[in-house]
């Protein structure tokens, strides 16, 4: 197949990725308004990030399951639906017990979009391509979290806040046509069935595959900090409105993070094609990484908000520079045939560790501020990428 097709296949399907991410992070852009109009205190907040958690991690194996078997197209499209829809009916919401509903529904559907991307990169590239294509994957990921907090100061102060959910669910509704029409005139490569050796049953029993969705929980707290509790940050710390804390701040890490992801995909890219060990390379850049995070203790102690978000893009970048590799290692381990169902391990145990986190992150915000939750998480990537480091051996 022409490269140039591949790419445009997988640069189309980002775009899953970015509504997925547009959808999900509304509400931490829109938490300080969503807090005082529903009562809510921090550690309320971190139970509905923890609701919808649950059930994205729950359901996050069963939709890669169902991606390997019953196809990207089908599995994906359906998926973006729900989640669309569950995003609109957020805007509805009168009660905290619907605003509860609305993000379980969005985690039902949104389980469905990483384990997506994996297999669309399983489908169009190559080994050595697969970090980079994950980097792209970031630029999704990127776009919904630049676009949440810009969205939210641009029509929340004169449409309301729920007019932001109804506009952004719809966008969904535009994307599945799209990617009918791409899959079907650049359709992926043929993937063989599995050997046994490589059945499902044979990876659950693999010390590999558990290493890496324990590293994973480890490394993704500090990105489960910065893409749901940003604005929150910027507002409790230095005491900064919503609009202002959206508009001059919380868009900002995420553009880093993607710069992160590339950086480490390229890193990986080029040890890789000196002939060095694919899992090594990835390793290496983890563990460089996982170092300089251990910086992120210092944002919450700095003088001003520009500092404080040169720390927090610091520590998102370093963060991405690690999670490109981690969700390419279950395509280098286990294959393409199961790289919907490998990725979707990670993405479960993402949602297990921001499950438990959230209420945890918000009780320590409303007793202890934020310094004590940066200082605690620096250290977590590190501690993720020794255990990566022993089960890959």
């Amino acid at each position: 197949m022409n490269r140039a097709l591949r790419w445009l296949a997988v640069s189309i399907f980002f775009l899953a990725t970015a509504l997925n991410y547009l959808d999900r992070l509304l509400l931490a852009a829109l938490a300080p308004t969503l807090k005082s109009e529903f009562h809510l205190s921090n550690a309320n907040y971190g139970g509905l990030i923890s609701a919808f958690s649950l059930v994205y991690a729950l359901t996050a194996p069963l939709a890669g399951w169902l991606i390997d078997r019953a196809g990207l197209n089908l599995t994906s499209m359906l998926s973006m639906a729900v989640w669309s829809l569950a995003g609109m009916a957020t805007g509805l919401t009168r009660t905290f017990s619907g605003l509860l509903g609305a993000r379980v529904l969005l985690g039902l559907g949104e389980a469905a979009g990483i384990p997506s991307t994996g297999k669309v990169n399983g489908l169009y590239l190559e080994s050595r391509e697969l970090a980079l294509g994950t980097a792209l994957n970031q630029v999704g990921i990127t776009i919904g979290g630049v676009s949440a907090p810009l969205m939210v100061a641009t029509f929340a102060p004169r449409y309301g806040w729920r007019s932001v959910f109804a506009i952004c669910g719809a966008l969904g509704f535009v994307w599945i046509p799209l990617w009918w029409a791409t899959s079907r005139r650049i359709p992926g490569r043929p993937i063989a069935k599995p050997e046994s050796t490589q059945s499902v049953s044979n990876i659950l029993r693999d010390r590999r595959l558990w290493g890496l969705a324990a590293a994973n929980a480890l490394v993704m707290t500090l990105y489960t900090l910065w893409t749901n509790w940003t604005t929150v940050f910027f507002v409790e710390r230095f005491h900064l409105t919503e609009a202002v804390a959206n508009r001059q701040f919380a868009w900002i890490p995420p553009l880093f993070a993607t710069l992160g992801g590339f950086a480490g995909g390229w890193m990986a890219f080029r040890a890789i094609t000196k002939n060095k060990n694919v899992i090594a390379a990835r390793l290496r850049v983890a563990t460089l990484a996982s170092l300089v995070l251990l910086l992120t203790a210092a944002a919450p102690f700095m003088p001003s908000p520009a500092l404080a978000a040169v720390f927090v893009s610091l520590s998102f970048f370093w963060c991405l520079a690690i999670s490109t590799n981690l969700y390419a290692m279950p395509i280098d381990l286990f294959g393409p045939g199961h790289a919907a169902f490998g990725v979707s391990i990670l993405t479960g145990s993402y949602g297990l560790m921001q499950t438990v986190l959230s209420p945890l992150i918000g009780i320590m915000v409303d007793r202890l501020g934020f310094q004590g939750v940066c200082v605690t998480l620096a250290v977590m990537p590190l501690c993720g990428v020794l255990i990566l480091r022993w089960s890959s051996k």
